[in-house]
């Protein structure tokens, strides 16, 4: 018999739609706390860095491949050369990343409940939950990531070999985002070679038609490289193989940023559903179980090794933690299915739900912190007021510009040529003098305005006593010091100086001090650890002081 239509629209909503309908709404306020933190929080350096290469319009850029200034693009193609234009795709790309690891969890577990924990996990992770919204290669790489595990899912639940082939374009499009992404093909190998299935897939044409469909999509990294003398991917090899001493506190480091960024409850919940995936997948043959734990134990593993003897940045390891998410929700669901037993099922349960809650609550209270609050309680070494201020220096600047009649700016650092190129939005030409190797492929800036021109040189102290001076005839005159602050802090002072008798040298030969990019292996930004730990102290509580007894333990 047919319900009429007033019966059933009467009949109440299951608890499993009541969850979900829960659960997008909390996904709805996070994206909104996450557009204001986008809108309101001005551009670091390197995402005005990127911002630059989105103006350009090589195939490639020395320090990275080019997805991210394509993403940016797409960015302000929308809302401008706006702080929410440069970091919309970031948004976008987090709600994506969650409807492909909700569509994996779905199609594995058929469980509502473990397609609910795989959506909020991120929301309760802080690089998720909130920095997703800081744009950076890492941001493009997650959901390209995420998809290719999400086509080979698609492939074992299908048995269809055509999967191998959109697997291959999302793997192509990681690795042309960044290229840790090379990281993820012992996943991929483990997933195609450990199970019985391996003599099919051997003997297939669809895997190795992946492999080349993602050099195809790859190419213009490879051109560009080819062209400049494979300069990325010697720069990048500098960092995979620099070498120093021993160093507990790199380890430190490391580990208390994967606590800091994935959680302080949510990591050692990732990490125990990751272990027990891996175990349950290669112990099965379980080719879904092998790849998304391998994904996440091989670079766990290569980070944990490199922070021996070396900072590993904030960002390298987060295109890992989704894949870890996904192994979490589904182990949970299989967890009595396997048989076990009722306490460790429901303590697992019971560890997950608070994992998520104090998650978002972390992940809330710091974007009150950086949107709401006046005060500065990390003092130089917050990761983001760090690296505010700079509108003061371009104020002077534009002052310097018109007392003096300069007609350019130089610099001799990155991060302050980006931001200077980023406020005055091209009106005045800027020049970074030095690491010309950065910017190759890069278009006129404008030499007309430059060539028999007094410049303007705006640089950080102490590298405008930079040797690399001596590379050229400029005459300086010094004009003025400007300090850099954020909420009473001090973070740099700045050298102004009128230049003249010089006009910079935009591709000078490669053995020039001029052309030569400085490596950081490791980076020389203040890591986000200071940002957790600091945070996590002035709103004290019982986090906070796991917190320091597990920094504690690794200094």
């Amino acid at each position: 018999m047919i319900t009429p239509p007033d019966q059933a629209s009467a009949r109440p909503a299951s608890p499993a739609s009541r969850q979900l309908l829960a659960v997008a709404a909390a996904i709805v306020a996070m994206t909104a706390l996450r557009l204001i933190y986008a809108s309101a929080i001005d551009l670091r350096t390197d995402e005005a860095y990127y911002w630059t290469w989105s103006k350009e319009g090589a195939l490639s850029f020395l320090d990275h491949p080019p997805v991210i200034a394509w993403f940016i693009r797409f960015g302000t193609a929308i809302f401008g050369d706006t702080n929410l234009g440069v970091r919309f795709a970031g948004i976008v790309a987090m709600l994506v990343t969650q409807l492909l690891l909700a569509d994996i969890v779905r199609r594995v577990t058929h469980d509502v409940r473990a397609v609910a924990l795989v959506l909020l996990m991120p929301e309760a992770a802080l690089y998720y939950g909130l920095l997703m919204a800081k744009v950076s290669p890492d941001v493009a790489l997650i959901p390209f990531a995420v998809a290719m595990i999400w086509a080979l899912v698609r492939l074992t639940e299908s048995n269809d070999a055509r999967w191998w082939l959109a697997a291959g374009v999302f793997a192509g499009l990681a690795l042309s985002s960044k290229f840790t992404a090379g990281m993820l093909l012992p996943a991929a190998a483990a997933f195609m070679l450990v199970p019985k299935w391996r003599g099919r897939w051997l003997a297939s044409p669809y895997p190795w038609l992946a492999a080349l469909i993602a050099v195809v999509v790859f190419l213009p990294v490879l051109i560009w490289n080819y062209q400049h003398d494979w300069a990325s991917f010697r720069f990048q090899l500098v960092r995979a193989t620099a070498t120093h001493e021993l160093s507990l506190r790199t380890v430190g480091d490391y580990i208390g940023l994967q606590f800091g960024l994935v959680g302080f409850i949510l990591l050692p919940v990732v990490l125990s559903g990751v272990a027990l995936t891996a175990w349950r997948g290669y112990r099965r043959g379980d080719a879904v179980a092998i790849l998304l734990s391998t994904a996440v134990i091989v670079p766990f593993g290569y980070f944990f090794w490199k922070s021996l003897s070396l900072r590993v940045g904030d960002t390298w390891p987060m295109f890992m933690w989704p894949a870890g998410f996904a192994a979490t929700a589904i182990n949970i669901a299989m967890l009595p299915r396997d048989g076990f037993p009722a306490w460790m099922i429901q303590s697992t349960i019971a560890w997950a739900k608070v994992a998520v809650a104090s998650g978002v609550v972390f992940v809330i209270a710091v974007f009150l912190y950086y949107v709401v609050a006046p005060w500065n309680f990390i003092g130089r070494a917050d990761p983001i007021g760090g690296e505010a201020g700079y509108e003061q220096v371009v104020e002077r600047a534009q002052a310097q510009l018109q007392k003096t009649g300069a007609t350019w700016i130089a610099t001799t650092d990155y991060r302050t040529y980006a931001m200077l190129r980023w406020f005055f939005k091209d009106r005045v030409p800027v020049v970074q003098i030095n690491e010309r190797g950065r910017f190759e492929g890069f278009r006129d800036p404008g030499m007309n305005a430059i060539r028999g021109h007094a410049g303007l040189y705006v640089g950080r102290e102490p590298d405008n006593t930079s040797p690399v001076w001596r590379s050229t005839t400029a005459i300086r005159e010094p004009l003025e010091r400007v300090e850099r602050s954020w909420r009473g802090i001090v973070m740099d002072t700045y050298a102004l100086e009128k230049l003249t008798g010089w006009t910079p040298e935009l591709s000078p030969p490669r053995d020039s001090p001029l052309y030569r990019p400085r490596v950081l292996a490791g980076g020389d930004q203040p890591p986000a650890l200071f940002l957790t730990a600091s945070i996590q102290t002035s709103f004290s509580g019982k986090l906070g002081n796991l917190h320091r007894l597990l920094i504690a333990g690794f200094s």
